[in-house]
């Protein structure tokens, strides 16, 4: 059988037809959890109080809840905090520090994200779909096609979850919070805009409507929905946007990243330089270099040749991913010797560059490997 990304087709719209998430508290903001607790025959302010509760004390059990009436309790919790999500499996590598969670979601679907503790930082990577529409080859969440988007407290609640267990100091080095929120996992984020700006803004929010953390510790990540990223772009939120280039030029890119059949490499990499203008955030181009596939030195060449032409203001970091291999795919990771000859070239144009330190990959927690699967 061909590996050519002709066998799936891309898909932007989840299947119609699903049951839609219990609505939560993370889904709304202030007023609107106001507005539930009302309409449900419940006084209003309890909200802030579930609120603190949940983004500041990571607490979702009722008995917990002691300044809430007795009487009242598990009415407000059922009312703005329902179960969202169960923990089906969990793996750890790297002695600890990586921590990969495969969730079951309350329609069965299933989804994964993956906690990564670093010495300076602590990173969760969270799914923004169950599966993925996009069809790249290469990655293992395309394969298995799109079920349904993700709503914005399934998006959040990986995170929450994620602060709990660092809060509980199950991970090597002591208690503590995360720090950075990558959307890197299952999923294409922007096709499903709508969920991943609202779970933006809740970890965004001052603590106690979100979770107070920083947006320049919150990257989105894209293929490349080109008229998608120029909208996040005046959303005003100055997150990080990574663009999953893997290409610099149309023919090869069409064949990597389906959705360059729409919207090629300039359009995709003008809309980049927008949002880093707008924003005055460095966005971060993603290349996952593959073995003879993308990783020629006159592509390295060419891929600085194309974010030169933006200028040289530093508006542009190339993050390089060693392909973390999927069984059965003819895309394999590049020579060592093939990576730093690249950085070298992209380097000698002005171009920051790193390789990235990948992680999890013995659990198939590296990017592109998420396939939530039991």
């Amino acid at each position: 059988m061909s590996d050519s990304p002709s066998l799936l087709p891309l898909v932007f719209d989840e299947p119609r037809g699903r049951k839609k998430p219990p609505r939560h508290l993370a889904d709304l903001d202030e007023a609107g959890r106001k507005e539930m607790l009302v309409d449900a025959g419940l006084p209003g302010f309890r909200a802030k109080q579930l609120s603190t509760h949940y983004f500041a004390r990571l607490v979702n059990d009722p008995a917990e809840m002691t300044d809430l009436p007795a009487g009242q309790r598990d009415e407000l919790v059922a009312a703005l905090l329902p179960k969202l999500m169960d923990p089906l499996k969990v793996q750890t590598a790297d002695r600890g520090t990586t921590v990969k969670t495969l969730w079951k979601l309350f329609d069965g679907a299933l989804v994964e994200s993956v906690l990564m503790r670093y010495k300076t930082r602590t990173t969760v990577c969270v799914s923004s779909q169950a599966g993925c529409g996009m069809a790249c080859p290469f990655c293992a969440t395309g394969k298995g096609g799109l079920q349904r988007n993700m709503s914005t407290a399934e998006i959040v609640e990986q995170v929450v979850s994620a602060n709990r267990t660092m809060a509980s100091g199950e991970v090597p080095g002591g208690p503590g919070r995360i720090s950075n929120v990558v959307f890197m996992g299952m999923g294409e984020p922007l096709a499903n805009y709508k969920a991943v700006v609202g779970a933006v803004r809740r970890l965004t929010d001052p603590t106690p409507a979100g979770l107070g953390m920083s947006a320049r510790g919150v990257t989105v990540s894209t293929v490349g929905l080109v008229p998608r990223i120029n909208q996040l772009a005046d959303e005003g939120i100055p997150c990080t946007l990574a663009l999953s280039l893997h290409a610099p030029d149309d023919e090869l890119r069409n064949e990597l990243v389906p959705i360059n059949t729409r919207y090629s490499v300039a359009e995709t990499v003008e809309s980049a330089w927008n949002y880093a203008r707008k924003t005055k955030r460095r966005v971060s181009i993603e290349y996952a270099m593959m073995r003879d596939i993308n990783d020629q030195a006159h592509r390295a060449d060419l891929l600085g040749d194309v974010l030169n032409s933006y200028g040289d203001w530093a508006w542009v970091h190339v993050n390089l991913i060693p392909l973390n291999e999927v069984p059965g795919s003819k895309y394999t990771r590049s020579r060592d010797e093939d990576m730093r000859e690249f950085v070298r070239r992209l380097e000698a144009k002005g171009i920051s560059t790193t390789i990235r330190d990948t992680r999890g990959d013995e659990i198939d927690a590296a990017c592109g490997q998420l396939a939530a699967t039991q």
